[in-house]
């Protein structure tokens, strides 16, 4: 266990209204992490009245903000122009348990489950009150130097 900003700020570069976990209950760096994100009806997606269900993806975009956090949190990276930055490479096996609603909170907890070189292989689940919303097998993700990304760009053009 780590001792932990509750500010995602200083570990992760996403930002509002992209910055989907508001704290770290608890993290092992290299090895595992519960997460939290509140769902509000004051976040942009239920803006002009929509209501239902907090969308999928974002449920998802959340955990893996989470998992972020894993490698993270022993090297922060809040400015994604710099440092090493978490590319997103596939999902595997995601099971949707139940719909996520305003008003509940969702733990995420995210473990490593394997790390090739520079490519780390996640698995875990996100709960709300103790009830299953979702399940994860299998997510990947590599991490590479900003400056290589920036030149491999320029080089593009």
């Amino acid at each position: 266990m780590t001792a932990v900003t509750t500010d995602v700020r200083e570990i992760l570069p996403h930002r509002y209204p992209m910055l989907l976990v508001d704290t770290v209950l608890d993290v092992s760096p290299g090895e595992w992490v519960t997460a939290v994100k509140s769902v509000s009806r004051n976040e942009p997606w239920y803006r002009d009245g929509v209501d239902g269900p907090y969308p999928e993806v974002l449920l998802v975009e959340s955990w893996a903000q989470a998992a972020g956090v894993v490698h993270g949190v022993q090297k922060p990276n809040p400015d994604v122009l710099a440092g090493q930055v978490m590319l997103f490479g596939s999902l595997a096996d995601i099971e949707f348990h139940r719909p996520v609603l305003p008003g509940d909170v969702l733990e995420h907890r995210v473990r490593v489950s394997r790390v090739v070189g520079e490519t780390v292989i996640f698995e875990g689940e996100c709960v709300v009150r103790g009830e299953l919303v979702f399940t994860v097998s299998r997510m990947v993700v590599a991490y590479r130097p900003a400056e290589q990304l920036r030149a491999a760009e320029g080089e593009k053009s």
